[in-house]
């Protein structure tokens, strides 16, 4: 394992803020997001600590959702009528948590 700093995978303030609003639309708007999504996102804006494992599973649903930002339903970016799949992003840390996430799991590999 070598000496990785135990601290690595603390998710930032903005993916916590990301995550809260997220949670907040998706029970406003009762869209956007699995159980899993939900979880994550209550554990970041929880800034819980991370396992390998979830910054492996964040960095290959941003690869998968990237394509959600092209979606024709409702709006990307938007409070008032946001996409599910905005909603979703959000939970999982939005375009922070993306960051954050492949840099770490570039870091893993």
């Amino acid at each position: 394992m070598g000496t990785m700093m135990t601290d690595t995978f603390k998710p930032t303030a903005k993916m916590a803020a990301n995550a809260k609003k997220g949670l907040k639309l998706r029970e406003e708007f009762h869209r956007g997001g699995t159980d899993v999504g939900k979880h994550r996102a209550e554990q970041l804006a929880a800034q819980e600590e991370l396992t390998v494992e979830d910054v492996k599973s964040m960095h290959s649903y941003f690869a998968r959702h990237e394509v959600d930002k092209k979606g024709k339903s409702h709006e990307w970016g938007s409070d008032s009528d946001p996409s599910a799949g905005y909603v979703a992003w959000l939970l999982w840390g939005g375009d922070e948590g993306k960051e954050w996430a492949d840099r770490h799991a570039a870091q893993l590999d």
